[in-house]
């Protein structure tokens, strides 16, 4: 099972590098959830978050690896803060209900976690953005979650 989730975040990396290297960025259901991710981070730096992997999303998120086409994941680098971005591209469009439930349960716990603990952290999950369009999926916490948001609309056109 591991061999097989190495082999597909490799595809999945692999086929993200090579649509990032085209020149003309066609319709959003032509774009990778890698391109989206290098638009938002050409206007939101990730400097102090780690990058995830399908290991990592599924832990999160409860999301099956068969339904994800491309993604990118980063998390806040330490588990006292609330920050993350997720730019989630389904394989059918029909699936987004269900991942928008499965990150809606993570924030859920995020926010039992941090409302006591850490509220500067907690009023970054109150504002977070979980939206669609299409196949895609983006769930934003973070301090710039509308420059985020905004980013992702503008791939989205």
């Amino acid at each position: 099972m591991k061999r097989f989730l190495s082999v597909l975040l490799m595809v999945a990396i692999g086929m993200g590098m090579l649509a990032g290297c085209s020149s003309d960025v066609g319709t959003s259901e032509e774009l990778s959830a890698a391109e989206v991710g290098e638009k938002i981070q050409q206007t939101v730096s990730f400097q102090d978050m780690k990058q995830g992997d399908l290991e990592k999303l599924q832990k999160l998120y409860q999301i099956e690896a068969g339904k994800v086409e491309d993604f990118i994941l980063y998390t806040a680098s330490s588990n006292v803060k609330a920050e993350e971005l997720a730019v989630i591209k389904v394989k059918d469009a029909s699936d987004t209900e269900n991942v928008i439930q499965n990150i809606q349960q993570r924030i859920e716990a995020q926010t039992i976690k941090l409302k006591d603990y850490r509220p500067e952290e907690y009023f970054l999950i109150e504002k977070h953005v979980l939206k669609t369009k299409g196949q895609f999926v983006l769930f934003a916490v973070s301090k710039e979650v509308d420059q985020i948001e905004s980013v992702f609309d503008e791939a989205m056109k």
